[in-house]
């Protein structure tokens, strides 16, 4: 049984969610604010926006070793809330076994390396191995649930491992602040993001609409 699992973002009118240009613009205090009225304390991000915005230690560069090849748990902490990462064959570099306050769980597929689990290990870092080249996301979702005790998971991208989730059907809520200013470069992400063309497009169904006094919207939907 897999948590309920809310894809909540910021994003600027044309769509665009790059943090260093959405944190130029109202809307950045109701998006935090939004999480703790969403009752989400475990949150996913991708290994690029992780990469940006929660470990600031250096790729691994040591030698990952032969792939496990095969699924694995290895549970370093409990906690009401975790951060987790999305990190296909483990290449991210951390400091500790914690981001964000949070206890760290790093989700990776069967490809990621045995060297590299180790040093997870020793970091004190938590992780999940599911999926032959890709993690497995609904598996790791339902093993987030049974063996880390999460209920509600709060996906925060960027837009590839969202589109990933909406792709999987794993999503229950989309949760979007809606900021007053539009990005308009060329080539940046949007919330969802990366699928192949032909895509048919999903369908939601409003759950609420709150507007703020500095122009922002939160948008709130259902699948």
């Amino acid at each position: 049984m897999r948590p309920f699992i809310v894809c909540h973002m910021m994003e600027s009118l044309d769509g665009r969610i790059d943090c260093a240009m959405t944190e130029k613009l109202e809307g950045s205090e109701e998006y935090y604010s939004a999480i703790k009225e969403l009752e989400i304390p475990t949150v996913i991000f991708g290994r690029v926006t992780a990469e940006m915005e929660v470990t600031s230690e250096p790729p691994f560069s040591g030698d990952a070793g032969e792939p496990l090849g095969k699924e694995s748990v290895h549970k370093a902490a409990d906690a009401a809330g975790y951060t987790v990462v999305a990190d296909t064959r483990g290449t991210l570099g951390w400091s500790d076994g914690t981001a964000d306050g949070r206890p760290l769980i790093i989700l990776l597929s069967e490809m990621a390396g045995q060297n590299y689990l180790r040093y997870l290990e020793s970091k004190g870092i938590s992780y999940i191995v599911t999926g032959k080249d890709r993690i497995d996301l609904a598996r790791a979702t339902d093993l987030l649930n049974s063996e880390f005790g999460v209920r509600r998971l709060g996906v925060e991208g960027g837009g590839t491992v969202n589109a990933g989730f909406l792709a999987a059907g794993l999503l229950d809520e989309i949760s979007i602040i809606l900021a007053p200013g539009i990005d308009a470069r060329g080539g940046m992400r949007a919330s969802f993001d990366g699928l192949p063309q032909g895509t048919e497009p999903v369908r939601l169904r409003l759950l609420s609409a709150k507007t703020f006094d500095n122009g922002a919207l939160w948008l709130r939907y259902s699948l």
